[in-house]
């Protein structure tokens, strides 16, 4: 069976509307993988008018998946199986170039990600995330410093994924990272 529902990371209630039809449909819910995020460029001394793209990035990259997760906690509780995926980025470990409002949103979530895995913990819920460099997706089109082939692929982190989603409760990795290129 399958599902598509809508969630819009800007409004607030698609979050209660996404998790109760996910569970209507299959009569549970047992993982949530959040992999949707925004890019943008703005550095520590932005301009004025760029302070709605931080906004932007605060809403769709921090706050979407905290309210998705909120809507679904208690659903991924019931199971004491339940399992939290967070497709970040390595700009949630470290910061480079002047990348001040995308590093700050990838960090608040990777924060975000440990209350989560501390919270959750003694629920049964595990949390993990997974962190790479550049993927061959949109996000990435106008990227020139690597070749998309040598990006890593959509499906290489869907096999980490899934990976992931099969192990027991005593063996989730907290964090995975993955580069596509050498880091200096």
């Amino acid at each position: 069976n399958i599902l598509l529902t809508k969630y819009d990371a800007y409004e607030k209630e698609d979050a209660n509307s996404w998790a109760s039809k996910t569970i209507n449909k299959f009569g549970q819910l047992d993982t949530l993988i959040n992999c949707a995020g925004i890019f943008n460029n703005v550095g520590l001394i932005f301009k004025e008018e760029e302070e709605k793209y931080i906004e932007n990035l605060w809403k769709v990259n921090v706050m979407g998946p905290w309210f998705l997760t909120k809507a679904c906690w208690p659903e991924l509780i019931k199971g004491e199986n339940g399992r939290i995926l967070m497709i970040i980025s390595m700009s949630g470990k470290r910061s480079k170039g002047n990348l001040a409002g995308y590093s700050t949103s990838k960090f608040a979530l990777m924060g975000l990600c440990q209350t989560m895995r501390n919270e959750g913990w003694d629920k049964g819920i595990r949390v993990a995330t997974i962190n790479p460099s550049w993927v061959n997706t949109d996000m990435a089109m106008n990227i020139n410093s690597i070749s998309k082939e040598n990006m890593t692929q959509p499906e290489d982190i869907a096999e980490i994924a899934n990976n992931i989603l099969g192990l027991p409760n005593s063996c989730i990795p907290f964090e995975i990272n993955i580069n596509c290129n050498l880091e200096k």
